[in-house]
């Protein structure tokens, strides 16, 4: 299950590279290229909890495998479209890659107590959590490979083909087919209705704003250095970081707001223009603080929202990193013309703004509200 579901949500760190690269291989520019992945990740923070909640109403089985044949679709289309010819189609179909992303993660993470006892859940989620980067360290770099080797729309092919082969399998698994039992009836706010929540929900944004726009970042330092294989090496880098953090011994008492500190720290040294290779290394830096920052926030997320709503409070986390991905995109996209060093602005931003957030919200989110 969890592997498949790996393999099912490579299209979300594949897109974003391999739109780029479409538009830069079709001469449309990074502004074309940063509004796709942006329209992408946006309609993908949308339609997370939307389907999230379709889920719990019906089963995982039929709403991940009906997103998958969709979004599959709308990837092909737009391999065969191409980005510079057509624009405002190209727009489109992102958008609905993005709207119909299969809930998969939200969807396993709501499956572990039902498959677990209580001390196996919280192994399956280290497990869970720490496995993640994975999708952002092989995602870039089989976007890349596919761009540079063979092309754009053999990386948008691949989006599709993953997606659906992933959902499949965990389609298939009895867990996936079986409907969720009926919980207790919620405030139509559901999640929202916690203040330390919002607070979470609120620096998770900023951290969408700063993992978003390290993609911009990376083509960005690609042009400028003349070699597109730094636009995948930069987003990887910094997802290897993630999953060597993930795997290495954390304090048990540390708080996420210092974990935030320590992530938005390695950011500045970008501002001083290193060159490529120096870049990719400094990348890994603030990767290593990543796995623990997301896990602590899921783990956070689940405490702070109100009972009934466990799920759709992790679907609405997931949700808000695609937003600011999108945002950071969008933004670092209108930077990117002015070279990597003034776009290495926004990712800093994001990141501080995140642990900010945290450090003033710090006495909203010690306890439930």
């Amino acid at each position: 299950m969890l592997t498949a579901t790996l393999v099912g949500r490579l299209p979300t760190a594949m897109a974003p590279v391999a739109l780029l690269l479409a538009a830069r291989a079709d001469h449309a520019g990074t502004g074309l290229g940063a509004l796709l992945a942006a329209v992408y990740a946006l309609t993908g923070a949308i339609g997370q909890p939307l389907l999230g909640r379709a889920v719990d109403r019906t089963r995982l089985s039929v709403v991940a495998v009906t997103a998958a044949a969709l979004a599959g679709a709308a990837f092909n289309a737009l391999a065969l479209v191409g980005p510079a010819r057509n624009p405002a189609l190209a727009i489109a179909l992102a958008a609905v890659a993005g709207l119909a992303t299969p809930p998969l993660e939200a969807g396993l993470r709501a499956m572990w107590p039902r498959l677990l006892d209580r001390r196996d859940q919280d192994a399956a989620f280290a497990l869970d959590s720490a496995s993640q980067p994975l999708v952002f360290v092989a995602g870039p770099v089989i976007a890349t490979v596919l761009c540079q080797l063979v092309s754009p729309a053999a990386a948008l092919n691949f989006c599709a083909a993953a997606g659906l082969a992933g959902t499949t399998v965990v389609a298939t698994r009895r867990p996936a087919r079986s409907r969720q039992p009926a919980g207790e009836s919620v405030h139509w706010l559901g999640p929202l209705r916690s203040h330390g929540l919002l607070v979470l929900l609120g620096a998770a944004t900023l951290l969408g704003v700063a993992l978003g726009s390290m993609n911009v970042y990376a083509l960005a330092l690609a042009d400028k250095a003349g070699s597109g294989w730094y636009a995948g090496l930069v987003p990887t880098a910094l997802s290897l970081g993630s999953l060597i953090g993930g795997l290495l011994w954390w304090p048990a008492n540390q708080a996420l707001q210092s974990v935030a500190i320590l992530f938005a720290a390695p950011f500045a040294p970008f501002l001083l223009a290193p060159s490529g290779p120096g870049a990719v290394a400094l990348a890994i830096i603030p990767g290593l603080y990543l796995a623990r920052w997301l896990t602590m926030a899921f783990q956070l997320g689940d405490r702070l929202a109100p009972s009934g709503t466990k799920t759709e409070a992790a679907a609405w986390l997931i949700a808000v990193i695609g937003l600011g991905s999108a945002a950071g995109t969008a933004l670092a996209g209108q930077f990117a013309v002015h070279g990597p060093e003034t776009t290495a602005t926004v990712p800093l931003a994001g990141a501080v703004g995140a642990a900010v957030t945290l450090n003033l919200g710090r006495r909203l989110i010690s306890s439930p509200s």
